[in-house]
């Protein structure tokens, strides 16, 4: 039986990812939960954002890897992220920032089923391309 994903995207993000993507290369996605612009999920050119070892690699959306801060993950491992775009400005330092539109996170509970499906989250950054994704203790 498959794995449930963590996080999925709508085909809008999709194709603002595929956009973004064309114009700047391989990207990836971090949510971090701080002050500015913590809500909303940043998408960065992989190599000009430095994934952190405790960070935890949600999934990938549109081939892009999305990660969650440690302390993000905490409140939010017991749901399914969707990410979606709507009209509006992107996090300040966000390839969608300028564009018109900016992703966002929707979110629900996992079913019990869902949940003992879900494959064990990781830290690192090692679905990016680079190396020291393990296993989160615990």
């Amino acid at each position: 039986m498959e794995p449930v994903p963590r996080v999925l995207c709508t085909e809008a993000a999709a194709q603002l990812v595929g956009q973004l993507r064309a114009r700047h290369g391989p990207v990836l996605f971090h949510q971090s939960g701080g002050c500015c612009d913590g809500s909303t999920p940043m998408c960065f050119p992989q190599g000009e954002f430095i994934v952190g070892d405790r960070d935890v690699h949600l999934g990938e959306i549109a081939g892009a890897p999305f990660y969650i801060s440690e302390s993000q993950f905490e409140y939010w491992q017991h749901t399914q992220l969707l990410i979606d775009v709507v009209p509006g400005q992107g996090g300040m330092f966000s390839l969608d920032n300028g564009t018109g539109r900016r992703f966002l996170v929707r979110s629900r509970i996992y079913t019990d089923d869902e949940a003992a499906r879900l494959a064990p989250p990781r830290h690192g950054p090692a679905s990016a391309g680079l190396e020291g994704e393990r296993p989160l203790a615990g």
